[in-house]
């Protein structure tokens, strides 16, 4: 098993929030970016 101290799973769920943030940002820019193609034409 990993380090369970406080440190380390505060450092972990950072790292994990940090990423869910950035794919979900990724998601968000592709799916404006698709209703943007829709509404040009």
């Amino acid at each position: 098993m990993g380090d369970k101290s406080p440190k380390a799973t505060g450092k972990q769920a950072a790292q994990k929030n940090a990423k869910d943030a950035a794919n979900t940002q990724k998601k968000n820019s592709a799916t404006a970016a698709k209703q943007a193609n829709r509404t040009k034409k």
